[in-house]
Order: structure tokens, then C-alpha cells, then sequence
């Protein structure tokens, strides 16, 4: 079985040749604007905008907990967006952080990494501002992504 492959650096800089596919955890509310995702919009508008859309047409689309959103952003490299965060602040009903729908996340971009013949790129998805904790998650993407022959890597920003 393939193991993650932990690098420093930047998330929005896959270190991996062919088609990659950097994900990201996002909140239930429509907000984007603070934590990892500042460093995707300043390199790609097209990843916010399209999760905007997204939860501005909720009522028409599967916009929910657990479900991810693929947008290309350049030839070779895609960004999901993937809703694993219940609200944004912690408070009476815990940290913001799902893990169920993290892991539906991730089944999900399984298979459109499978689809995409890409290798997955990350931050310590779920860890930061979301409040997760990195032994839970790690897991997670072990079953639903190295398990099913995908390749991992996780940044440390240095």
C-alpha cells in the first residue's frame, strides 16, 4: 500500500509531476477568507468563485457536508473544494471540523483522482483553523485515498 508523502513547502506548488489535484477543506456557510484557502485565491481566482456560485445556488445543487467541488485551474493541476466543516467558529457544539464528511470527501475525490489518473496534494487538511486533529485525519485519507491506490502528499508550510 502507498504511504502519504509528508513535504515542506507550499500545497499550492505540487512537488509532483503529471496531473495533480490540491485539496482543501471548506466550511458550510459560503464563507472563504481566512486559513489555506487565501493562499489558493491568490494564486487561482477560479477555485472561490466557483464555491461562491456553489453555495449561492445551494437550494439547486448537492452544496451539503460531505460533498467536494473539482474546478481546473490550470492544464495539469485542479483545486477541491471540499465541505468537511460544519459552521466557523468552535464553540457550544465543538471545533468546527466533520469528520464523516471529511471521509465522504474523500471517497469522493478517490474517485475523481482515479478518473483524472492524478496524485492528491494537501495541507494538513482539517487541522487548522477547523480544529481537527491530525491522528484522526490521517487515517481517513489513508482509507479512503492510499487504500485505493492514490497518491498523497501532505505540506508542512514552512
Amino acid at each position: 500500500m502507498k504511504t502519504i508523502h509528508y513535504l515542506k513547502g507550499d500545497a499550492t506548488v505540487p512537488q509532483a509531476s503529471g496531473i495533480k489535484v490540491i485539496a482543501h477543506i471548506c466550511n458550510d456557510l459560503g464563507g472563504w477568507g481566512k486559513g489555506f484557502v487565501l493562499a489558493v485565491s491568490k494564486r487561482w481566482k477560479e477555485p472561490e468563485k466557483e464555491y461562491r456560485e456553489w453555495h449561492r445556488f445551494r437550494n439547486k445543487n448537492n452544496f451539503g457536508l460531505g460533498e467536494i467541488q473539482i474546478v481546473q485551474v490550470e492544464k495539469y493541476i485542479y483545486v477541491a473544494n471540499m465541505i468537511g466543516q460544519k459552521g466557523m467558529k468552535t464553540g457550544s457544539n465543538g471545533v468546527p471540523v466533520r469528520y464523516e464528511a471529511i471521509e465522504k470527501c474523500l471517497t469522493k475525490l478517490s474517485k475523481e483522482a482515479k478518473n483524472l489518473r492524478a496524485s492528491v496534494h494537501m495541507p494538513r487538511i482539517g487541522c487548522g483553523l477547523a480544529g481537527g486533529k491530525w491522528e484522526i485525519i490521517e487515517p481517513i485519507i489513508t482509507n479512503a485515498l492510499l487504500e485505493n491506490d492514490v497518491e498523497v502528499y501532505v505540506y508542512d508550510f514552512e
